[in-house]
């Protein structure tokens, strides 16, 4: 394995807060850089919020079992999953090795991305690449056994016994993207439509699919006041910086969709954007929690996506 300890990382933490510090019945599983994972433990279920990286899929089971021994629990029993990217479904076959009976829910939109021989070709190879980023070993990506058992719409909830899963779909990152909010404690997973938090301050906005969704999507976020929230990636937001957290992303996007529409507007091309794109957000502090070929993929989604959206304001 390569040392990670040493490398810069783009996420910090607020002064006097730690960020993996979660409430008592959410544990962090995650094994390696790039993707997250957090079990959920309720009175009836125990539940699994995203799956991470493949490469590191062997460890990431590792970390669910000693948390259920901790528990006393034997068993996932529910996973739910934001969107379909490499980076937080790419264990999930392992997953599904180890739990079979586990339901797994998502919406429309991923069922059908993951019935999809193209897009689970596009998770391995994406997948391979955030390997060969991370570790030295040759562990083997797979891109079978993609699911979803349950299909979920907005406002639908999921029993989990004495607290239950509330469903809000946000569009904007992809168009399959959920936020998840277990009640009644009332804590928010958010989908990376609402952006992904680095440090104070910064936020990435992660717009690939729609500007105008994302905002509608942090808006919704937003109005229901959560009492916690978790950025995906990130890891805990502190209570006082919730309405300040969608606040700078509205901020960012509207930055970044500036930035996009500036250039083009000065008769720059497509590929003159792609590089000023990457001068005001790449870096190799970056490189720490993302390959570059996964920037690139996003980047260039995003820039599609803000000039087809936005073509009539040039």
């Amino acid at each position: 394995m390569k040392d990670l300890r040493n490398r810069a990382n783009i996420y910090k933490d607020f002064d006097n807060h730690d960020r993996f510090k979660y409430p008592e019945n959410l544990k962090r599983v995650t094994a390696g850089m790039g993707g997250e994972a957090i079990l959920i433990f309720t009175d009836k279920y125990t539940s699994l919020y995203d799956t991470g990286m493949a490469y590191c899929a062997e460890n990431f089971i590792e970390n669910i079992k000693m948390e259920l021994k901790a528990r006393g629990r034997d068993k996932v029993d529910k996973i739910f999953i934001s969107h379909t990217h490499y980076d937080h479904i790419g264990a999930m076959p392992y997953v599904i090795d180890q739990w079979p009976d586990a339901v797994i829910y998502g919406s429309k939109k991923a069922k059908k991305v993951f019935a999809s021989q193209g897009a689970r070709d596009l998770m391995k190879t994406l997948g391979e690449k955030a390997r060969d980023n991370f570790v030295d070993t040759e562990v083997e990506i797979r891109n079978d056994n993609f699911k979803i058992d349950e299909v979920v719409i907005n406002g639908d909830e999921i029993s989990l016994g004495s607290s239950y899963m509330k469903v809000l779909e946000t569009k904007g990152h992809t168009d399959c993207s959920l936020t998840f909010v277990l009640e009644p404690e009332s804590i928010m997973f958010c989908s990376e439509s609402t952006g992904v938090l680095r440090c104070k301050g910064d936020i990435h906005s992660a717009i690939l699919k729609s500007y105008n969704d994302a905002i509608e999507s942090v808006i919704k976020c937003r109005e229901y006041k959560p009492k916690q929230l978790i950025s995906p990636h990130f890891g805990m937001i502190p209570p006082y910086y919730i309405e300040k957290y969608f606040e700078i992303f509205i901020e960012e996007s509207e930055r970044e969709k500036k930035m996009i529409l500036g250039s083009k507007s000065k008769g720059m091309t497509i590929k003159e954007i792609q590089m000023e794109h990457e001068k005001c957000y790449w870096s190799e502090e970056r490189r720490s929690t993302q390959p570059k070929s996964a920037y690139v993929e996003n980047r260039n989604h995003t820039i599609n996506c803000i000039i087809r959206e936005f073509e009539d304001e040039l």
